[in-house]
């Protein structure tokens, strides 16, 4: 479904991601891991032309999508949901979510529809569409980010550390709704630090250390690794060498 080939983008003189190549198969579920400054969200950003690719290609069913903008990259089926959750706080949640639909074709009928796919895979925005979206929990606010996502109706979510600063019961509602979502076929790239929440719910891992893929196995099989805890210490020496 996606094919990114010798890709480098980044900022100001010198690439964060280099020559970078990954593919990821429609309905599969990928982590992309590393620690701090290893290129993670650069990739995300580069991948939805929130940031300017530098070289390489970015193939979405086959058709490049570097020359486009954010918008058009929308309207392909790729979607980003941007660290931080991004929304506008003195708007409702409803208002939020109605944002996403910008783009989704079939007027005001299909975006109700998909309005209320969102709410049944969050109950609590239905409960609080009307409420100020600035005024939710750390928690609430990811689930009303995601929704805004999904208004477009995306074929593939790229979801860039959207477990950062929240509890883990609330991280475990999150990842139910996803692993539904999963169900339906949707393909999903999950940009995360940290194993224990990635490994368990993605297919396939990649590792990126200095820009790089350092790594790459199932998610499976990492999970058995030794020395897990220090895996990202190990895979730096290795690219230093």
């Amino acid at each position: 479904m996606l094919e990114i080939r010798n890709l480098s983008a980044g900022y100001g003189h010198g690439p964060v991601i280099d020559d970078l190549s990954l593919s990821i198969a429609r309905g599969e579920t990928v982590a992309v891991l590393g620690p701090n400054g290893a290129g993670k969200s650069t990739l995300v950003n580069a991948l939805s032309a929130t940031l300017p690719v530098r070289k390489g290609q970015v193939l979405l069913e086959g058709s490049d999508l570097v020359a486009l903008t954010s918008d058009a990259i929308v309207r392909r089926g790729l979607v980003q949901v941007p660290e931080g959750r991004r929304m506008f706080a003195p708007m409702s949640v409803l208002d939020n979510l109605m944002l996403g639909s910008i783009t989704l074709p079939g007027g005001k009928q299909a975006a109700e529809e998909q309005l209320q796919r969102v709410y049944e895979l969050f109950p609590r925005l239905a409960e609080r569409r009307h409420q100020a979206a600035g005024t939710l929990s750390g928690g609430e606010q990811q689930m009303v980010a995601i929704g805004r996502a999904l208004m477009s109706k995306p074929r593939l979510l790229l979801l860039d550390e959207p477990f950062l600063g929240i509890a883990p019961r609330v991280v475990e509602e999150i990842l139910q709704s996803l692993e539904v979502l999963r169900g339906d076929g949707l393909t999903l790239l999950l940009v995360e630090q940290k194993l224990d929440i990635a490994l368990p719910f993605t297919q396939r891992a990649v590792v990126l250390i200095k820009g790089r893929i350092a790594l790459e196995q199932t998610s499976a099989e990492l999970a058995r690794r030794d020395n897990l805890e220090s895996l990202y210490f190990e895979l730096a020496d290795e690219v230093m060498a």
